[in-house]
């Protein structure tokens, strides 16, 4: 997914049960917005479900990428150098993704 090589653990290490337990919920929400879609529910309940699994999504996206800055991006400044601007760099695209979506 990324040109970057991973030298450690990824940054989400110590909470993984945690993001995965998140994404297994919002994998349930999913599935119940398709039988929503499929039992035919009234348009506005299906939108308000789907905005609930919008931001659940983007609270996992959010904690991902402060646990990426904090741990990553925090080591690769330490070590300084081309990892660190390329951490820096990459971290920006990923902001400006979450911004653009």
């Amino acid at each position: 997914m990324t040109a970057l090589t991973p030298t450690t653990p990824p940054g989400y290490a110590d909470t993984k049960t945690a993001q995965l337990k998140r994404l297994r919920r919002i994998e349930g929400q999913v599935r119940g917005l398709q039988r929503m879609v499929e039992e035919d529910s009234y348009c506005i309940d299906v939108l308000t479900q789907v905005s609930a699994a919008t931001k659940a999504l983007e609270a996992v996206a959010l904690s991902l990428l402060e646990e990426h800055l904090a741990h990553c991006v925090r080591d690769a400044i330490a070590h300084g150098g081309e990892e660190a601007e390329a951490k820096i760099k990459e971290a920006s695209a990923a902001i400006a993704r979450l911004v653009r979506s």
